[in-house]
């Protein structure tokens, strides 16, 4: 790998092999799930960058049961954690149980682990729970492991988190902190199914049982797809354009639009922009290209950005939401000019 360019020789054979997989992926979902072909998308993709999603929608719309039926699609193991009141950290963790040897009448701490211990996690209702038991996610979903008595548990890998919440019912709810939330690579909203679809669901699900789902991806595959989207390169100026829309974003910049002064407290992080190259990457190779374009930064701005930026009471007030903020500011963001050119420190990271 040239280390200046970023250019990379990737594997066609793995890249074809990916791809493959991603049509059987859908195939298998598509016995299950009816609709709903942008949010599976957004979890693919989110599963091949190595990040974790949110999805948020109000009851019935199949939230769980997408991530469930992906679930069994992929030889992981799988673990559902529903959240409640007063559900504590160590619930989720794991706790040391003091155990006696019958031998030696010597008793010792021993760790059993809690259900965050698994491959594939579901959050369900994530926002139903404190913030402490919250955080106890935190150092899972960031750095693969979790720390109880001092003593670091390493998880396995692939790690792959997929919380769900409600939007319209908040009597009880603690809203997850920015700090989490931009842990997760994803906020995918979950719309209501179309006529036609929800015709199909009704006839499907009232008529006949469900079919069983046969794995289709092994764990050592989904930790080699990571590290193909990884070697994806990316042109200077697709680096630029993500960064010039997440620099928009932020009220304090400079450079920013009259627009973002005006509707938004606080922007996105560093962490948005790296999630939006990841994303990119992992989109164009769903797509059997590999480099990253424009046009893949653009279709994961709204997943990626809007659980990112804080929008101000001038937004509501006016009726403006995250979404239609991130929309206006597409609208006005050359991807083939920026302004970062002029930006000293950027030319030197861009460069090296």
């Amino acid at each position: 790998m040239d280390s200046t360019s970023g250019s990379t020789e990737l594997d066609v054979a793995l890249v074809d092999r990916l791809g493959q997989a991603c049509e059987s992926l859908r195939s298998a979902l598509g016995q299950i799930i009816v609709g709903q072909n942008e949010v599976i998308d957004q979890l693919l993709i989110a599963l091949f960058a190595n990040g974790h999603c949110i999805l948020e929608g109000v009851p019935g719309l199949a939230k769980t049961l997408t991530i469930s039926s992906l679930a069994k699609c992929l030889a992981l193991s799988f673990s559902r954690i529903q959240f409640t009141p007063d559900l504590m950290p160590s619930d989720i963790t794991g706790t040391e149980v003091i155990q006696e040897d019958r031998a030696t009448g010597t008793r010792e701490f021993r760790f059993l682990p809690g259900p965050i211990f698994a491959n594939v996690l579901l959050a369900d209702e994530i926002n139903r729970t404190p913030p402490k038991t919250q955080a106890a996610l935190l150092e899972a979903m960031q750095e693969r492991h979790v720390t109880v008595g001092g003593v670091r548990h390493d998880l396995s890998l692939p790690f792959f988190v997929l919380a769900t919440q409600n939007p319209i019912e908040q009597e009880g709810t603690y809203p997850l902190p920015e700090a989490q939330q931009d842990r997760f690579m994803f906020k995918v909203l979950v719309g209501y199914p179309s006529y036609d679809e929800e015709y199909a669901i009704a006839d499907r699900t009232t008529a006949q049982d469900m079919p069983d789902l046969e794995p289709v991806l092994k764990g050592e595959d989904i930790l080699a797809f990571q590290k193909l989207v990884r070697r994806v390169p990316a042109a200077p100026d697709v680096v630029r354009y993500a960064l010039d829309l997440v620099r928009a974003t932020r009220p304090a910049e400079v450079e920013c639009p009259e627009l973002t002064v005006k509707m938004v407290t606080w922007g996105a992080g560093p962490r948005a922009v790296q999630s939006l190259l990841l994303g990119g990457k992992a989109r164009a190779l769903l797509r059997g290209r590999h480099h990253v374009a424009a046009d893949d930064i653009r279709e994961l701005a709204l997943p990626v950005l809007r659980h990112r930026i804080v929008i101000n009471f001038s937004a509501e007030a006016e009726g403006y939401s995250a979404d239609r903020i991130i929309t206006e500011l597409l609208e006005t963001i050359d991807p083939n000019g920026t302004k970062l050119d002029d930006d000293e420190r950027t030319r030197k990271v861009l460069s090296a």
